[in-house]
């Protein structure tokens, strides 16, 4: 019996007429196109996440906790912190303390001059506050996707209702929020996730409620929390960069979790990344490679920040 014309064959079918099977890249009798690229991005879902190297300590981490170096094409040497700036580029893991000292020391220079080979560089004064500006900028942008997304809650009332219920993944306080305030939230949230007596409490961003309401166009954003772990683990990887940046040469975490985890992140509660594993361990990526990250879609140019303000202002 002859399948109707314009009845679509089944794959099956297709074989069997055909006598051979699609395959990725080829054209099947429906007109649709089935390319390499769909293959690749399937098996990159499940595939390790490649490691870097650290070109100050020499120690390797996944590209998640280290921040790209790119050079322009005048030979400067800028923050990369999104990993989407084309062109070679170093990584480092350091923190703001150890990177100023490699800087006065000539020890970034002697680095950055063996993983380029040579090339003419020009180091500015104030990378490490560029640095800073710049993973400042990818925590604020994160957090304003979310708040667009329906997934960010402000203010103290609606924050706790929520808590309580069990419906809080994340939580954050202003560098200036009042320890009352943070502590009746921290405890509304630990009820809601029957972690009573753990000593869970939110984390305390190294922002204040000037630069929140700035960053979120909301005024007076003193605590923040974030209904879905899917969105808590989008943040913790800018997040964590941040905090292990700022943080001192002795600190073991960041602040909130005994145990140095940031909270409603993966290591707390969610499972982590699948993705996560030893791979590529070269310094330096080229355009194209594995560890390139963005280099296949357009992105912000090495250095493009934006300057959040820090200020100091009354408690709440």
């Amino acid at each position: 019996m002859r399948t109707p014309r314009n009845d679509r064959l089944s794959d099956k079918d297709e074989v069997t007429q055909t006598g051979r099977e699609k395959t990725p890249g080829s054209t099947t009798k429906s007109g649709k196109r089935q390319t390499l690229r769909d293959t690749q991005r399937k098996q990159a879902d499940g595939a390790a996440s490649p490691e870097r190297r650290c070109i100050l300590s020499g120690e390797h981490d996944s590209r998640e906790g280290l921040i790209r170096l790119a050079i322009s094409p005048d030979g400067l040497v800028l923050p990369d912190v999104l990993a989407r700036a084309p062109g070679r580029g170093a990584w480092i893991g350091v923190k703001r303390g150890e990177l100023e000292t490699a800087i006065a020391k000539g020890k970034l220079k002697g680095a950055l001059a063996r993983a380029f080979k040579g090339a003419a560089l020009s180091i500015p004064e104030d990378l490490p506050a560029m640095i800073e500006t710049a993973l400042i900028r990818a925590v604020t942008d994160r957090l304003g996707l979310e708040m667009r997304s329906g997934k960010l809650l402000t203010g103290s009332d609606r924050i706790a209702e929520h808590a309580r219920g069990g419906m809080v993944t994340w939580l954050a306080h202003a560098a200036d929020a009042a320890p009352d305030g943070s502590r009746k939230l921290d405890q509304a949230w630990r009820v809601g996730r029957e972690a009573e007596g753990t000593g869970l409490t939110g984390v305390t961003l190294p922002l204040d409620r000037a630069a929140l309401s700035v960053a979120l166009g909301r005024e007076n954003v003193v605590h923040l929390a974030l209904t879905e772990s899917s969105a808590a683990k989008r943040l913790d990887v800018p997040l964590s960069r941040l905090l292990h940046f700022l943080s001192r040469p002795d600190d073991v975490g960041p602040p909130g979790d005994p145990d140095g985890k940031q909270p409603g992140s993966p290591g707390d509660g969610d499972p982590g990344d699948p993705d996560a594993g030893p791979g590529d361990t070269g310094q330096i990526d080229e355009p194209g490679s594995p560890g390139a990250v963005g280099h296949e879609e357009e992105g912000h140019a090495p250095g493009e920040t934006q300057r959040s303000a820090m200020t100091t202002t009354i408690q709440d």
